[in-house]
Parts: C-alpha cells; sequence; structure tokens
C-alpha cells in the first residue's frame, strides 16, 4: 500500500513508498544525465556539480588545463561541458562551449557578432563598477561610444600624448627607483612597479591626472587602493552563482561591503576629476569626451564620463602591466632575445643620438624613436600570444546557431573563447607554437612586423567590431617601458621565486615578480655589431617556473 493510517486515523505515505519514489527519482536523473554526459564533449562531469570539480581541483593551472582539454579534441579545439547538470537548464543555462578555434572565433567575433554580446550575467556583475561603458554595453550604448572613442584613438596626438605622459614617468621616477634598487642585496617586485607605472600613465592619460603611486617609497594611494579592490570585487562575482553575490549585495557583507566601500572612494576621486577637467578642459580623453555630444545632440553627463574613464583607466593599466611582466620574464630565460632588442635600441639611438651612451640615457626614447624598434615589437607580440593579457573571454547566446566546424550553441549558453590556448595549439602555429620565437613576427628579412596573416590566429586584442581601440597605443607605451628599463638595466629572477599565473580574468602572476635590477655597461653596444648567435630551442613552461 502506498499509504498508512496513524493512530488519528490520517493518511501518511508509507516508507517504503517515500523510498521507492526517491530511488525511481534518482534513477530517472541517472538516466537523463548519462544520455546528456554522452552528448558532451570536454571534462569529466559529475552529476548535480558538472565540470565544477574539475574547475576547482586545476585552479591553479584552470588556463593550461583548458590547453589540455582542447588539445584531446584535435583540430576541432572546441568542446562542450555543463556545469549546471538539472533537467530544463543542462542544455541553456548550463551549457559552456570553449574553443579556440579560429574559425569559431571569427564566426563568434565578426560573422554573427549581434548573436553573441556580453549578456546579461556579465553586465550585471561589472555594472557598479563600469555602468554601460564600453567595455560593459552592447547595442547602440556601445555603439555609440565606440564611434566616439575610435575618432579620437586614431589621432596622432593621443599617441604622442601617451608618449610624453609615459616618458615624464619614466624620466623622473621608474629610473630613479631602480637606480636605489641597483644592490646585489636588494630586490624589487617588477610586476608591482610596472602597474603603478602603468596606472599613473593611464591616469595621466585618460583625465589628466596623475595619481603618482610610482613614487619613492611606493606610497599607497586611495584612489589606486579603492579602485584595486573594487575591481577584485567584482572579479568574485563570478565565481559563484549570481544570486549568492546578490544576496551578499543586499546584506552588505564580505566582498560586497569592500565593493561598496571602496567605490565610494573612486567616486569622490572622479567627481573632483570630471569638475576640475570642466574648469580647464586639456588634450586627455575626459576633455575630448565632455566635446563629443550623444545622439540627441546633448553632451554626456557625469556618470556616462565617469564610466567612460574607469573603463579606459581599467583596460589601460592592467593590461599592460600584465603583458610587460611576462615580457621580462620571458627575457630572463632568453637573453639572446634580450641582447638583440638592446641592440636594436643601440642602433637607433647611435643613428638618432650619436655614439654618446650618455646622450643615449638623458631621455627616454621619443615617438618616432619608438617606432622604429621593429624586433621589440616582434617580441612583445610574441609574448602576447604565449600570456595574453586577458586569457580567456566569453559570450552570450542569444539565438540557436551552428558554429563553423559544426557545433550546436543552443540560445541561453555561454561561449567561452581562450585566447590563451589559441597560441598553444600545434594545429593553429605548427609543432614550435610552444617556443618563443619573435622571428615568427618578422618580414623575411627582419626589417618590418607582419602581423599574423589570419587576424583570428592571434586575438590578445580581441576581433571584429570589438578589436582593441587602443592596441597602437598598448604597443606605444610598452615600447616605451620596455626600451627605458633595458637601456639602463637588466634584471634577473630572485633564485627561489616562483612565476605562477593568478586566477583573474588578467594573467597576473601570483607572486609578482621578484628581481635584482644590475645597471648595464652600454660600451659594448657602441659599434654595429655582428649578429649574435642564436642560442636555441627554449620551450615554454605552462604555469609554473622558479629560479635555479
Amino acid at each position: 500500500m502506498a499509504t498508512v493510517l496513524d493512530d488519528a486515523g490520517v493518511p501518511h505515505l508509507h516508507p517504503y513508498a517515500i523510498a521507492a519514489a526517491a530511488v525511481a527519482l534518482a534513477s530517472a536523473y541517472m538516466v537523463w544525465f548519462w544520455a546528456l554526459s554522452r552528448r558532451l564533449s570536454g571534462p569529466r562531469v559529475w552529476p548535480l556539480v558538472g565540470s565544477l570539480p574539475g574547475v576547482v581541483l586545476n585552479r591553479s593551472r584552470v588556463h593550461d588545463w583548458i590547453v589540455d582539454n582542447l588539445r584531446s579534441t584535435g583540430e576541432a579545439a572546441t568542446y562542450q561541458t555543463c556545469i549546471l547538470p538539472l533537467p530544463f537548464l543542462a542544455r541553456r543555462q548550463g551549457l559552456v562551449t570553449v574553443t579556440c578555434n579560429p574559425r569559431n572565433l571569427e564566426h563568434i567575433l565578426r560573422a554573427r557578432f549581434d548573436n553573441y554580446p556580453k549578456g546579461p550575467m556579465w553586465q550585471a556583475a561589472f555594472h557598479d563598477l563600469l555602468g554601460q561603458g564600453i567595455f560593459n554595453s552592447d547595442g547602440e550604448t556601445w555603439v555609440l561610444q565606440r564611434k566616439t572613442a575610435a575618432l579620437e584613438f586614431t589621432t596622432r596626438t593621443l599617441r604622442q600624448a601617451m608618449a610624453r605622459w609615459a616618458n615624464r614617468i619614466i624620466k623622473y621616477r621608474l629610473w630613479s627607483i631602480l637606480a636605489d634598487h641597483c644592490d646585489a642585496a636588494a630586490s624589487v617586485d617588477l610586476q608591482d612597479l610596472l602597474l603603478r607605472l602603468t596606472f599613473d600613465n593611464i591616469c595621466g592619460l585618460t583625465f589628466g591626472k596623475d595619481p603618482e603611486t610610482l613614487s619613492p617609497g611606493l606610497p599607497e594611494n586611495p584612489f589606486a587602493n579603492a579602485f584595486d579592490t573594487a575591481t577584485e570585487a567584482t572579479m568574485q562575482r563570478f565565481l559563484f552563482p549570481s544570486f549568492l553575490w546578490r544576496i551578499k549585495k543586499a546584506l552588505g557583507f564580505g566582498s560586497e561591503r569592500n565593493l561598496r566601500e571602496s567605490l565610494a572612494v573612486v567616486d569622490h576621486y572622479m567627481t573632483e576629476a570630471i569638475a576640475a577637467r570642466k574648469a580647464t578642459p586639456s588634450d586627455d580623453l575626459l576633455s575630448r569626451f565632455m566635446k563629443k555630444r550623444d545622439a540627441n545632440g546633448r553632451a554626456f553627463p557625469d556618470d556616462v564620463l565617469q564610466w567612460v574613464a574607469l573603463n579606459f583607466v581599467l583596460a589601460g593599466r592592467d593590461t599592460s602591466s600584465v603583458a610587460l611582466s611576462w615580457f621580462f620574464w620571458m627575457l630572463m630565460q632568453r637573453r639572446d632575445v634580450e641582447s638583440r632588442v638592446v641592440r636594436e635600441i643601440a642602433a637607433v639611438l647611435r643613428e638618432t643620438r650619436g655614439d654618446d651612451t650618455g646622450r643615449w640615457t638623458e631621455e627616454p626614447l621619443g615617438f618616432d624613436e619608438l617606432e622604429r624598434l621593429v624586433y621589440l615589437k616582434a617580441a612583445l607580440a610574441e609574448t602576447l600570444r604565449l600570456y595574453p593579457s586577458v586569457p580567456q573571454d566569453s559570450k552570450y547566446v542569444v539565438a540557436d546557431d551552428v558554429l563553423p566546424d559544426g557545433t550546436v550553441v543552443p540560445a541561453g549558453s555561454a561561449i567561452t573563447y581562450s585566447i590563451y590556448s589559441v597560441g598553444r595549439m600545434e594545429s593553429i602555429w605548427g609543432k614550435d607554437c610552444t617556443e618563443f620565437r619573435p622571428e615568427r613576427w618578422l618580414s623575411a628579412d627582419g626589417t618590418r612586423f607582419e602581423p599574423a596573416k589570419d587576424a583570428y590566429r592571434f586575438v590578445a586584442f580581441n576581433g571584429g567590431p570589438r578589436t582593441c581601440l587602443g592596441k597602437d597605443l598598448a604597443y606605444l607605451q610598452m615600447k616605451s617601458v620596455a626600451s627605458a628599463v633595458l637601456l639602463r638595466h637588466s634584471v634577473e629572477l630572485v633564485p627561489g621565486h616562483k612565476v605562477e599565473q593568478k586566477m583573474s580574468l588578467t594573467l597576473f602572476m601570483k607572486n609578482g615578480l621578484r628581481v635584482h635590477v644590475k645597471p648595464r655597461n652600454l660600451a659594448a653596444y657602441v659599434a654595429p655589431p655582428e649578429e649574435a648567435p642564436h642560442q636555441g630551442v627554449v620551450v615554454i613552461p605552462t604555469t609554473t617556473a622558479a629560479a635555479a
């Protein structure tokens, strides 16, 4: 019998009936789960929790784990997994397609651009910090800001302004700090210095106000600290289902409380910066946006100007500093590449400043001198191929679609494209894909920088309509900083220091980059040298490296 009567004569389900129903439901779920798992091609999925255990177990090497998963699919370079294996959800909200196939990337980023926006989850997570700024918006809001920004980023005057800001910080602060650390017993976190430098530089370029975080003594700065806290708290929202961070926000505790408090500091700082620019306009990005008009012919309100400024600060600081950190780490593995970079800098300076090496270090390289550093740009591009500043990105699927490789992606699901994996696939870059070889970016005679013939083999600066507007500015800033450091110094990794990737939206080094700073003797670079011999193949380690 399915029911029994208690002492009062009230019927209840028999315990055996409850147990039998539970077994039936569990069996039905397992049959359904078995059928689901057979259709998935990625890492192992588990009942109820999907592929999340794999992510947790590999969190210290998550990007290399994704590379391994994609390599296991062969030339397809695409797999599908499930993070929410529940009926009615698994094939939509719970499904994630992961790919690094260039044809799929072109389809997502260009051919069907409108079908793959940022999506509601991403926009909700970043809204408190970035509002409807260019990096957190879709549709007409994004189009208007993109068109407005594109007009400014294509001007030579903006690139020259970038060079001026960078050179001012380098000459009066970076060189002094590095010189203070030219001691065998002293070490410095180069990643921290680079973060401070690019933060000061992008703040100066964006709203004409240098926070001077890169100064002797490396002082704390309330705006920089608040911006860091706000960014970190925002990124934590992606580690949990959205309803959890929404509850924390409503109750005001944990990282959400930190976010609220730090945003108050950021808002105050930005309000003052906007007021200052309105009083005394300059050639910074904020002043330029103040002169623009929206679709209705009205000036942008202050909250939109703040979104614009913070979006550019976020994009301009982390990406360049992270790329430079990995660049210097690569040079420590490849001294032959470092030597060739320095010789190229010396060759340019011999032509522009003469043979007196004292004149070489009087000023950082100027705009026109930086433009001639072809091999340095190739080495930076090769660094970004292996260590892209943004290792992966995600899109929301608006309508059912089929990717060029035949993968079916249903509406409501997500697509993650692994930029980190693109540069490490033999099917895309050949058998030497894990080698650091700047020459792959040069013309046959070595005199010209040549971008990848297939633009979707290299998406460190994104692709399609969302291609990074600041790409040329980023290269300019990186060349300016790299040449300034290498002209005066060489750096050596502190023995025993572990270089590890941090699980973040940006490819930070988890433990920083602690180095010893040594002075460089430029006497050997006065005369044009013979070509230095190649030091052989160096295969790049995947996740962790330590000095011997």
